[in-house]
């Protein structure tokens, strides 16, 4: 078959041809401007526990030490500490709350551009700007006009080009929303300031040019980005202006006087909220801005554009190799668009409350603290502002039959990340069996540690297990945990490719298992194509 098109050369873009890759699915990446990946400090992204799984596993090394995973939380309104966390591994009660991986965007990118470069199955066209789409049963092709004017043949198509899509404006997509939803003035510097690794969060600070908030996150080697939330109208930042914002916020921070610093960025973004009215058409799909623009309240855009490649890849593969259903392409709008429209309609319906003066906060005891609480929540990828999707009311969700059972983990969202053990022995973390094309399933076996290896397949509810994955409508994996949050022994759990569960089992139950594999890749396909790349992937 032909490759996949991936229209754009952005982390969304690159990371779904990485995706597609790693499931055996060749790609064309159409990068319009290979030299625009400028080093600005100033400019950001934060990656959540999964979307930052997501690129490890992928190859892209930036992370490891060019991020900074901040250690603790803290919101201030005027000059009281409202609330304070510790995060990641120092969390002093019970489970601790993931640290948010903080980056350069230039770093990621960087690092993403080095794994596609290892990446046979990446072909990346640079100077190549689409003005043509046609489709057709068999394909899509597309022209890019001059430097290099050229016809391209592919399978299917991702438009992954930005907010400014050229892909959405030829498949006539309508892009709704709300402009100028927040204003944010924007430095990055190096300094010491008092809370070394932790992420700030001030409302209202007590001097002259703080403004309604300002917010701080650590950078490696002793830099911070901060961020003014300016009005959404009027208030034009010179250089002279930030610079004054810069001094008094960090004499406030740090008793009066204001610490020796390095400025090394600047700038000014405003943020808008828009969703596309579609994301397929056919065999053309969008994908990160050119589906969806948030950033309000501390969500993040970008963290939506990766679950958006992830979710799109393994259902592509699937294609790409075995044919597919319409259920199954279908269900990548209807999850993400879905997801996606609830961040938003969240952010909507805070910002009156969060960014209006005087009303029930004013009256209401407690509502500061509440609101502060909801903002965290943005930042932190917690709660309906920055919890990860959950897919409970995809179209790929199977009936619910008696045979299931209930666990910690509600049926559609993500897994946790428990260790297991495959059946040669190999012991690593759930989310390092991800992203490979196929299902995964789980038996939970108190005591797996202690067994004889050469008697795994032999033993107890094993062969039947076994028997089961290897009739699976999708190929499978199956994997074996000590334990899993809420799940007795000899639970099994049925887990998507991109780590959301499908359904838990009482024990082994083998048409149950089937059906519930079959409704995850939404039914018979369309077509009984197949490929000579539907060997097992490594």
């Amino acid at each position: 078959m032909d490759p996949v098109i991936v229209v754009g050369a952005g982390p969304v873009g690159l990371t779904l041809s990485l995706a597609l890759a790693a499931q055996g699915v060749p790609s064309v990446v159409l990068d319009e401007d290979p030299g625009r990946d400028e080093t600005r400090p100033a400019r950001t992204v934060v990656l959540r526990e999964d979307t930052a799984a997501l690129m490890e596993r992928l190859g892209c090394k930036a992370l490891r030490g060019e991020g900074a995973h901040w250690t603790g939380w803290r919101s201030m309104r005027r000059k009281q500490l409202v609330r304070e966390l510790r995060l990641g591994e120092d969390s002093p009660h019970g489970d601790p709350l993931p640290a948010p991986l903080h980056l350069p965007q230039h770093a990621l990118m960087r690092g993403l551009r080095a794994a596609v470069a290892g990446q046979d199955l990446v072909h990346m066209a640079p100077r190549s700007r689409i003005d043509t789409l046609e489709q057709d049963p068999a394909g899509v092709t597309v022209h890019t006009r001059e430097p290099d004017s050229t016809w391209w043949r592919g399978s299917y198509l991702v438009g992954c080009d930005g907010a400014r899509s050229t892909v959405r404006k030829l498949l006539d997509i309508r892009f709704p929303g709300r402009t100028a939803v927040e204003r944010h003035a924007v430095a990055a510097l190096r300094t010491d300031l008092p809370w070394p690794g932790e992420a700030v969060l001030h409302r209202l600070p007590p001097w002259r040019t703080g403004g309604a908030e300002v917010t701080a996150r650590p950078l490696p080697d002793g830099a911070w980005r901060l961020d003014w939330l300016l009005p959404p109208r009027g208030e034009l930042v010179t250089p002279d202006a930030l610079i004054t914002r810069v001094r008094d916020t960090l004499a406030g921070w740090c008793g009066g006087e204001t610490p020796p610093y390095e400025l090394l960025d600047t700038g000014v973004y405003t943020l808008h909220h828009r969703l596309a009215r579609r994301w397929r058409v056919q065999r053309a799909f969008l994908a990160g801005d050119a589906a969806h623009l948030l950033g309000a309240l501390g969500t993040q855009g970008l963290d939506e554009g990766l679950r958006d490649a992830e979710n799109l890849a393994w259902k592509l593969a699937q294609a790409w190799h075995h044919g597919a259903s319409d259920v199954l392409l279908d269900s990548y709008q209807a999850e993400r668009r879905a997801a996606v429209a609830s961040r938003l309609r969240a952010a909507d319906q805070s910002l009156p409350i969060l960014r209006g003066g005087g009303g029930l906060r004013t009256i209401v005891p407690g509502s500061a603290r509440g609101h502060d609480s909801l903002l965290a929540d943005g930042h932190l990828g917690c709660g309906p502002l920055g919890a990860p999707p959950s897919y409970s009311h995809s179209p790929l969700a199977p009936a619910y039959v008696e045979a299931h059972t209930s666990v910690a983990t509600p049926p559609g969202t993500p897994v946790d990340d428990v260790r297991v053990t495959a059946p040669d022995g190999t012991t690593v973390r759930l989310r390092e069996r991800l992203g490979r094309g196929r299902l995964l399933v789980v038996l939970v076996a108190p005591g797996t540690g202690v067994w004889d290896r050469r008697h795994w397949l032999t033993a107890g509810v094993m062969p039947r297990l076994v028997e089961t994955v290897d009739a699976l409508p999708m190929r499978g994996e199956l994997l074996v945990t000590e334990a899993y949050p809420g799940a007795p022994a000899h639970t099994v759990l049925l887990i998507r490719p991109d780590g959301h569960l499908v359904a838990s089992f009482g024990g082994v139950r083998p048409a149950e298992i089937f059906e519930a594999a079959d409704a995850v890749r939404g039914g018979a396909p369309r077509a009984s194509v197949r490929s000579d790349r539907t060997a097992d992937i490594n």
